[in-house]
C-alpha cells in the first residue's frame, strides 16, 4: 500500500474509532430535563448525547465501550453566568489576599513579595476585604507605603470596585490633594484633603493606566491558568463578563489548537471602539467561543459604597453612590446593541442603578418588533426597589445573580441600606415568583469559582459555619432543583444556548460532571464540601479527582 494511501486509511480508522458511542452507567443522572428528571444510563457519540434512559438502554449497546461510574451522581456541566477568567488566572501570578484576616497580615504578604521582586516593579494583587478584618473603615496607604518605598503597589478590594495604592503608585499617577475626582469615581481623602490611597471605581484607572502595557500577561494565557480551576470544580462553561474585542483573534487560535477546553460566552467590554466593532461584526454563536454580548457598568459596589442608590446610604448620610457610566451612555449602548442583535449585559447593584438600566432597556426594547429576542441582562441586580421587581419579567430582562454575594455581604448589607430597602436586596425568590428569568454565577475571582458553594448559598443563605441559624432573609431561599437549574439550563438560556447546553438531553453537547455525593440528598450543611470526581466537556474527560 502506498504511504499516502496508508496514511489516509489509518486516519479514517482512527476517526471511526473515535466516533463510536460510549455508554455511561451505574450512576444517578440528574438531567434537569423536566420530561425526565432522572436517568440511569447516558450514551455519548462524539461530542453529543445520543440517548438518555434507564437500564433498558444497555441492551442496545452491548458491543460498545461502557464506563461504570461506580454508583456516583451526575449533573449537567455547570455554567457560571458571570465570571472573569483573566482575573481568576491572574490570581496565580499576583498576590491573592482573599484569606487575610487583618491589614497587618496583608502587609506581611506584601513584605514577602517585596523580598523576591526587583526594585521598581509593580506589585499587584487583590481580594482583600476589610469587613473580614472586622474593620469598617477602608485602610490608609501610610503603613503600606512605609514598607514599599521603592515599589509601586495597587491592591484591589474584593469587590473589584475599590483599590489601595501606595505613595509610589500615587506619585507615578500624579494623584495629589489637588487632583479632582473623575466622573464615576472618588479619591478618598484624609482630614487635610490628601489622598488616603483608596480609589473608588473610575478613580482606580488614574493609577491603573500607569502600569506598563507590555508588562501584563496575555489574556489567553490567563484563561489557560483559569480553566484548570474551572474544570476542577465542574465548570464546563463560563460567561466572561468583560473581554476586549482585540483579544478575540488570539483566543480563537487557542481554541483551534485545542488549548482551551472551557466553553466561553464572551461579553465584550464596552470601552473605546465598541461601537465600531458592533457596526462591522455580526453576532457569533459558537459551541466554544460565542461573541454576541456587550458588558457595561452602571454603578459600583455596595461594599465600597459605590452602588448608585435612590436614597443616601444609611451608614453614610448624604452619599448615594456613583454613576460609573452616565445613563445616556447606557441608553445609547442599548440602542446600538438592539440594532445589531447583540445582548447588553449591564452591571447594576444599587436600586437607582437598576432603575436607570431598566429605563434604558425599556426605551430600546419598546421600539423593536415583538418577535425579536435579545434577552438583555442586568448583572448582579443586588438591590432593587420593590416597585421595579415586576419590570424584569415584563421587559424580558434576565437577572444574572451570584448567590455567594449574599452570604458574603450579609455581614454589613443592612448597615448600608437599612431594613426596608433590604427587602429588595439579593431577592432571588421575589424575582423568580414575579416570573423573571434568573441565571446564577459567582463573579469569580471576587467570590470563589466553586459553583457548589453557590448552590449551598442559594438553598441555605448561610455561611459555611451555618450562620445565621435558619438563614439570612430565609424567605428568599431556593429549592435544590431551582438552584441546580439556575447553574445549568437557565444559565444556558441567558446565553441563547439552551438548545445545546444546560441539561442531559438527546442532541445536546455532552458536558457533564460526576460528583462524589448526591447534592439532592446530602445534608445541607455538608453541601459545600462535595467534590467533583470527573468533568467531561463534549464527551472528553478533562478532569479526574486525584487519588
Amino acid at each position: 500500500m502506498a504511504p499516502m494511501l496508508r496514511a489516509w486509511v489509518l486516519l479514517l480508522l482512527a476517526t471511526a474509532a473515535a466516533a463510536e458511542p460510549v455508554v455511561y452507567h451505574n450512576a444517578t443522572f440528574y438531567t434537569v430535563d423536566p420530561k425526565r428528571p432522572r436517568a440511569e444510563v447516558l450514551v455519548v457519540d462524539g461530542d453529543r448525547i445520543v440517548a438518555v434512559g434507564g437500564q433498558e438502554l444497555l441492551k442496545g449497546y452491548e458491543h460498545v465501550r461502557s464506563v461504570d461510574l461506580g454508583g456516583l451522581w451526575v449533573v449537567p456541566g455547570l455554567i457560571d453566568a458571570h465570571g472573569h477568567l483573566a482575573g481568576l488566572g491572574a490570581l496565580r501570578l499576583q498576590l491573592d489576599l482573599r484569606d487575610t484576616k487583618s491589614f497587618d497580615e496583608l502587609l506581611e504578604r506584601v513584605k514577602g513579595r517585596v523580598a523576591s521582586t526587583p526594585k521598581g516593579t509593580w506589585i499587584l494583587g487583590g481580594r482583600w476585604d476589610n469587613a473580614t478584618w472586622g474593620q469598617e473603615e477602608l485602610p490608609h496607604h501610610a503603613r503600606l507605603s512605609e514598607i514599599t518605598p521603592e515599589y509601586p503597589v495597587l491592591l484591589s478590594r474584593v469587590d473589584g470596585h475599590a483599590a489601595l495604592a501606595n505613595a509610589y503608585a500615587l506619585r507615578l499617577a500624579g494623584v495629589t490633594k489637588d487632583t479632582k475626582d473623575p466622573d464615576g469615581g472618588e479619591i478618598l481623602r484624609d482630614g487635610k484633603g490628601a489622598p488616603t490611597g483608596m480609589l473608588i471605581d473610575n478613580a482606580i484607572s488614574l493609577v491603573r493606566r500607569t502600569i506598563p502595557e507590555g508588562g501584563g500577561t496575555p489574556t489567553g494565557e490567563l484563561w489557560m491558568h483559569a480553566q484548570t480551576d474551572c474544570l476542577r470544580v465542574g465548570l464546563t462553561s463560563v460567561h466572561d463578563a468583560g473581554v476586549a474585542h482585540t483579544d478575540l483573534e488570539d483566543l480563537r487560535k487557542r481554541y483551534k489548537r485545542g488549548e482551551l477546553k472551557v466553553r466561553v460566552y464572551a461579553m465584550l467590554s464596552s470601552g473605546p471602539g465598541i461601537e465600531k466593532y458592533l457596526a462591522t461584526h455580526e453576532p457569533v454563536s459558537d459551541k466554544w467561543l460565542s461573541v454576541r454580548a456587550v458588558k457595561a457598568y452602571m454603578d459600583g459596589a455596595m461594599g465600597s459604597r459605590g452602588a448608585w442608590m435612590l436614597e443616601p446610604y444609611s451608614d453614610r448620610p448624604g452619599h448615594t453612590g456613583l454613576a460609573v457610566t452616565q445613563p445616556a451612555r447606557i441608553r445609547a449602548l442599548a440602542k446600538a446593541c438592539a440594532a445589531k442583535g447583540y445582548q447588553l449585559c449591564t452591571h447594576a447593584i444599587g436600586d437607582r442603578g437598576n432603575r436607570e438600566v431598566l429605563d434604558a432597556y425599556e426605551a430600546a426594547l419598546s421600539k423593536l418588533p415583538g418577535d425579536i429576542d435579545l434577552r438583555f441582562r442586568i448583572e448582579h441586580a443586588q438591590c432593587i426597589s420593590l416597585d421595579d421587581i415586576p419590570r424584569f419579567a415584563r421587559l424580558g430582562v434576565i437577572a444574572s445573580m451570584q448567590p455567594t454575594h449574599a452570604t458574603s455581604d450579609m455581614r454589613w448589607a443592612e448597615d448600608r441600606v437599612g431594613p426596608e430597602r433590604l427587602k429588595g436586596c439579593y431577592a432571588w425568590r421575589r424575582l423568580l415568583d414575579s416570573g423573571a428569568r434568573l441565571a446564577f454565577g459567582s463573579d469569580f475571582p471576587v467570590e470563589s469559582e466553586k459553583p457548589l458553594w453557590g448552590f449551598y448559598a442559594a438553598i441555605t443563605r448561610q455561611d459555611h459555619k451555618g450562620n445565621p441559624p435558619g438563614g439570612w432573609l430565609p424567605d428568599q431561599k431556593l429549592t435544590r432543583e431551582e438552584a441546580l437549574r439556575l447553574f445549568t439550563l437557565d444559565a444556558a438560556y441567558a446565553a441563547f444556548q439552551e438548545n445545546d447546553l444546560g441539561s442531559l438531553e438527546v442532541g445536546k453537547l455532552a458536558d457533564f460532571v460526576v460528583l462524589t455525593h448526591d447534592i439532592m440528598k446530602t445534608p445541607a450543611n455538608e453541601l459545600y464540601q462535595v467534590r467533583v470526581e470527573r468533568t467531561f466537556v463534549g464527551g472528553e474527560r478533562v478532569y479526574v479527582l486525584p487519588r
